[in-house]
């Protein structure tokens, strides 16, 4: 009969897979790099073997991404308008630059997250036969 502190365990913790995700390393071992280029996830990691082609991340990166760089870039715009009242173009240019800097660093990092997410609590494949607990 199991014992009730072995079905409370998880051998997949949330927590460090989501920070090995951000880091773009393999949820499993953490060593290993995720991606394979900017966005492309490698199939197997390079360092444990551990299968990552089953992830479906999607749109979930992308939107992420938008609603982050969005709240903190209009809060900037409002805080340097409010400020300096500089001209139209200045600000577009200040913004617009901030939010690619931020998009471009911030979607492999969310993506990551997110692929992590997904092994973590085994859905889209990353299930290896065991239940859930």
């Amino acid at each position: 009969m199991a014992h009730s502190s072995d079905l409370m365990h998880d051998d997949r913790p949330l927590r460090p897979a989501l920070f090995q995700g951000w880091r773009r390393r393999c949820p499993s071992c953490g060593e290993g790099a995720m991606m394979a280029r900017y966005l492309r996830v490698h199939d197997h990691c390079p360092h444990c073997n551990e299968a990552l082609h089953h992830h479906r991340a999607d749109d979930g990166p992308a939107w992420l991404t938008i609603l982050v760089v969005s709240k903190l870039v209009m809060s900037l715009y409002l805080a340097v308008y409010k400020a300096y009242e500089p001209e139209p173009l200045v600000m577009i240019a200040l913004c617009w630059s901030v939010a690619v800097a931020m998009s471009l660093w911030l979607l492999p990092r969310f993506k990551g997250a997110m692929v992590a997410l997904q092994w973590s609590r085994r859905m889209h494949g990353f299930d290896d036969g065991r239940p859930v607990r």
